[in-house]
């Protein structure tokens, strides 16, 4: 039986935000939501595609590789002969053009790997893992878009000894769960709103599916950690908090190892520019700490006093 392959658009060693200890976190490409403030753009799309980052192109006069690499014609260059974007419907996605430039004006978004090839770079970290108790964790995008490939490698750790933690936005089959349960060790999930409509219009999909994916790992009793990103206009209310732990106490019995708020910062701007998008929050008015700290300290207390464990960030210890 072939070995399953997993295409990754980011591995980063000695992370710490997702799951206890230090970690090495894998990002899986491919993801069914579409979240405004998404700060992986790269990691939306299942395929491999080129990023591009014209201020690092030489020009074609003193260099030229990408575009003699270029069977499609994707490549757009600018009247002086330096890179200025990349032809989307044209591309093919084959990254030929990333392979020869060695400048970084172009970046492959999307790496295959076997699974023995991620479980050397796991192994190399063994050590972190067991001064911290850390770990692997697996993330995108959508991790469980490649459930075979993570399964292979959760399996492996399991067996090795290495902690696992699965990052999920949970809009997948609940059979797609089902043999996650016998090898993670943690599973992370997030609540972004409690009214489906409201969550369709801003991340493109119904919650619906989400959280009856959160109930049923709850009803399971696997270990559970929820997140909310806190964002203005959207769920920084009162009424949008205790609407959230009002499912926490009723649907999931507060069966919750933590549950996090976390603070909208606009990031990977520059990584939506790379792949010709508009950045969907540019018009947003912002969320300046001065505002955002003492709204996040309120929702903790309303969320306490319920006997909800509400923290704020993701690296608080678990």
């Amino acid at each position: 039986m072939t070995s399953p392959t997993g295409l990754v658009f980011n591995v980063q060693s000695y992370s710490v935000h997702d799951g206890p200890g230090i970690r090495i976190e894998f990002f899986m490409k491919g993801c069914p939501l579409a979240c405004e403030w998404c700060s992986n753009p790269e990691g939306i799309s299942p395929r491999p595609e080129p990023g591009s980052y014209p201020s690092k192109c030489m020009g074609i006069a003193d260099c030229g590789t990408c575009l003699k690499a270029c069977k499609q014609g994707a490549l757009l260059f600018t009247p002086e002969g330096t890179l200025g974007a990349v032809d989307r419907e044209a591309c093919i996605g084959c990254l030929a053009c990333t392979e020869a430039c060695f400048t970084g004006a172009l970046t492959a978004w999307g790496t295959a790997y076997t699974v023995e090839e991620a479980l050397e770079l796991i192994r190399r970290d063994r050590a972190f893992f067991e001064r911290t108790g850390g770990g692997v964790t697996i993330s995108g995008g959508e991790a469980l878009l490649q459930p075979d490939f993570v399964l292979a490698v959760f399996e492996q750790c399991q067996a090795e000894g290495i902690n696992t933690c699965l990052e999920s936005c949970l809009h997948v089959r609940q059979e797609v769960l089902e043999p996650f349960f016998e090898v993670t060790d943690l599973f992370i999930a997030d609540i972004k709103h409690r009214d489906p409509a409201i969550h369709k219009a801003r991340c493109g999909v119904s919650n619906e599916r989400i959280l009856a994916n959160i109930s049923y790992l709850a009803r399971r009793n696997a270990c559970l950690v929820l997140r909310t990103p806190i964002l203005k206009g959207f769920n920084a209310t009162d009424e949008a908090m205790q609407a959230i732990g009002d499912f926490i106490l009723d649907e999931l019995d507060n069966r919750v190892l933590q549950y996090q708020l976390l603070p909208y910062r606009q990031l990977g701007t520059e990584k939506y520019a790379s792949l010709d998008r508009a950045y969907p929050m540019a018009g947003f008015e912002g969320y300046e700490r001065a505002e955002w700290e003492p709204d996040i300290r309120r929702f903790l207390k309303l969320l306490q006093a319920r006997g909800i464990n509400a923290v704020s960030g993701n690296n608080t210890k678990f």
